[in-house]
């Protein structure tokens, strides 16, 4: 079984902590601690956020990490099961410290939102009619 881990560099880690709560995701304290917040989204997908400091330590040229706060350095896309929860998961998001991305994008068979965590990460929430893909 493969597994995906997020890895996102935050400046203030309580504040970070508080949004993916809000978003409905849990937290793992079996790894997390002072500068890490592990978050299961789902099964197989996880997001480590961690201290400034913390992600330094993995980037090899720490001078050359990414500031999302000042550009966009990735995008994240989660699937939906339905339009409602693009909806639901965008307005957990803006509840809970996040801000709008991009304009919602309706193609009818998809609908998906965008939106940033509170150090500038970006997030989209996607879903697809599943009879538009066979």
């Amino acid at each position: 079984m493969r597994m995906i881990s997020v890895n996102l560099p935050v400046t203030d880690l309580a504040a970070a902590e508080a949004f993916y709560r809000g978003l409905g995701f849990v937290q793992n304290e079996q790894f997390s601690d002072e500068r890490t917040a592990s978050f299961v989204v789902e099964e197989n997908i996880v997001v480590l956020l961690q201290t400034r400091d913390r992600f330094a330590d993995f980037v090899p040229d720490a001078g050359r990490m990414g500031d999302p706060a000042q550009s966009t350095t990735v995008l994240n896309a989660l699937s939906a099961g339905s339009r409602q929860e693009v909806d639901d998961l965008l307005e957990r998001a803006l509840t809970s410290g996040g801000k709008p991305w991009m304009p919602a994008q309706d193609h009818g068979f998809m609908y998906g939102v965008s939106f940033t965590d509170p150090d500038g990460n970006v997030w989209e929430a996607v879903w697809m009619d599943p009879t538009a893909v066979q």
